[in-house]
């Protein structure tokens, strides 16, 4: 395992050797996806107030926040499971709306949740197309073409670089990180364009991180722009292009990784900016 010595002091273990040069998201500067005022209440709650948000083509962007602080409702909104109460979604130039996850996955947006939400029981290929599965009609009756979806499991596999015994193994005998990867893989099957992960790492041994961060870090070599809302800054500091903050609903900063540092996240967290003393966990050696 290699280990890497970032710029502002962490020192984090990596499945593989990569450069020092942080990545530049491709494509053009308009954003595929963005969220315009939104506001969602939950009767006299405010969940929402006022979040503005956008996503480039090609762009790995970290959202954090205590708990509480509006990221999941907004990425269940961009996700198409909430509606919200006031604001407008604009994907790929064009204003939409989304009455289930079903429409925000025919236009590509996809979320990978934090249980991973896989059939234990099933073999890994069903997983990936469950509920989407390869086949034709027949007297009315939905036929499954099996033998398809195995051999479409284990190109998709391949192209991701992810290794696994057999695509009939059930996911029940996975690891964690292996369990994480076939969500991925499930997640970006269908031509995804934005895929919206919740804590990804939070359940893996540490061991198992850096496997996982590096596969999304190759989502973009696929053209997929990726969304990770995580606690953990070394994921945010090693896989993101950009970093935003919400606090108690609303926009609180954001910028690009390369103009700020961890500790100064830390402080967008807990609703402060300039935020640049060192922790004490910091300090522990």
């Amino acid at each position: 395992m290699l280990k890497r010595q970032r710029g502002d002091g962490s020192l984090y273990g990596m499945a593989r050797k990569t450069s020092q040069t942080r990545r530049v998201p491709a494509g053009p500067a308009t954003p595929l996806l963005e969220a315009r005022g939104i506001v969602k209440y939950f009767g006299a709650i405010t969940a929402l107030r006022d979040v503005n948000f956008h996503l480039l083509h090609g762009e790995v962007l970290g959202v954090v926040g205590d708990n509480g602080a509006g990221k999941s409702t907004l990425m269940k909104i961009l996700s198409g499971l909430y509606a919200p109460s006031q604001g407008q979604i604009i994907f790929d130039g064009k204003p939409v709306d989304f009455s289930s996850p079903k429409d925000a996955r025919a236009i590509g947006i996809e979320m990978v949740y934090q249980d991973f939400a896989l059939a234990g029981n099933l073999p890994i290929f069903e997983n990936i197309y469950l509920g989407r599965e390869p086949g034709w009609k027949f007297l009315g009756l939905n036929i499954v073409d099996h033998a398809k979806s195995r051999e479409m499991a284990k190109q998709h596999l391949e192209r991701l670089k992810i290794h696994v015994k057999s695509v009939d193994q059930p996911v029940e005998e996975l690891s964690g990180g292996q369990r994480q990867a076939v969500a991925i893989a499930r997640s970006t099957a269908f031509d995804a364009r934005v895929v919206i992960m919740d804590e990804p790492t939070a359940a893996l041994a540490v061991k198992e991180v850096g496997k996982v961060l590096d596969l999304i870090r190759s989502l973009k070599d696929h053209g997929v722009s990726v969304i990770l809302i995580s606690h953990r800054m070394d994921d945010i500091f090693y896989v993101c292009d950009r970093v935003m903050a919400l606090y108690h609903g609303a926009n609180f900063a954001e910028a690009q990784l390369a103009a700020t540092s961890r500790n100064e996240v830390i402080g967008w967290i807990m609703g402060t900016k300039g935020h640049q003393a060192s922790l004490a966990h910091d300090r522990v050696h």
